[in-house]
């Protein structure tokens, strides 16, 4: 579904992407993984068209990607940032967030998506006509995630979609991330500096450092201890000191 090669990627002089090359099959959730500062991000963002200072080669679907992207492209590939707060309207209600990106792809019958948007993240009906401000954290991520997903794509993109929520709340939007993946048959690509989050949503996943990929695993190799990598079993026992 996905094909990344050769991404380079500049921010004026300063190189932040090197030669990054990976692929995520249709249906795949595939992880970017490092400390601050990696890079990660950056790739994400490029891919969702938020960066048009790159080169290299990226395809969607098989369809090549240049630096402007049409309005399909935005129906078929929609990301869920990291601040829920940040990312929504704060004079939107919860009713004109949702409906919007129906009326920008032209999708009908806007009441029924938009009641059943709210059911599938588990959010009370009295939520469609409060302002983000009204609601918690984890609330407002799963309205970002509603949005998100309300047109229907094949590919999401997630930025850290937890680390700016309460430990309390993370787990529950993880597992419902894990869910509509599954219900919907999404391709996934997941940022986190959060090992056992990417461990929990991904099959495969690359290790960055220094805007490169260093090293790409399974899921289940990543469990086991199978890393090679010297960075990536830095970040595993990082990840184990912090269980303690």
């Amino acid at each position: 579904m996905i094909e990344i090669e050769a991404l380079n990627v500049h921010f004026g002089s300063n190189h932040v992407v090197r030669d990054v090359s990976f692929r995520v099959e249709a249906g795949e959730t595939f992880g970017l993984v490092g400390e601050s500062g990696s890079g990660k991000s950056t790739v994400l963002r490029t891919i969702a068209g938020l960066n048009s200072d790159w080169s290299g080669r990226m395809t969607l679907d098989g369809k090549r990607l240049g630096q402007r992207r049409d309005r399909a492209f935005f129906k078929q590939v929609q990301m869920v940032f990291q601040d829920p707060y940040g990312s929504l309207h704060p004079r939107q209600t919860v009713d004109r967030i949702l409906a919007e990106p129906l009326e920008v792809h032209g999708v009908p019958d806007a009441e029924a998506r938009i009641a059943r948007a709210l059911e599938e993240v588990a959010l009370p009906r009295v939520a469609r006509f409060r302002y983000p401000h009204q609601l918690s954290g984890g609330q407002r991520q799963r309205v970002a995630i509603a949005r998100a997903l309300i047109a229907g794509p094949s590919v999401l993109l997630l930025d850290e979609p937890t680390s700016a929520l309460d430990v309390s709340v993370q787990a529950e939007v993880l597992n419902l991330l894990a869910d509509l993946r599954q219900i919907r048959q999404l391709t996934c690509i997941l940022v986190s500096h959060n090992l056992a989050v990417i461990a929990h949503l991904c099959e495969r996943l690359a290790v960055m450092q220094g805007g490169r990929i260093v090293e790409i695993l399974s899921e289940r190799e990543l469990r086991v201890g199978q890393a090679k990598h010297s960075h990536t079993q830095d970040l595993v026992a990082l990840s184990h000191e912090l269980e303690k």
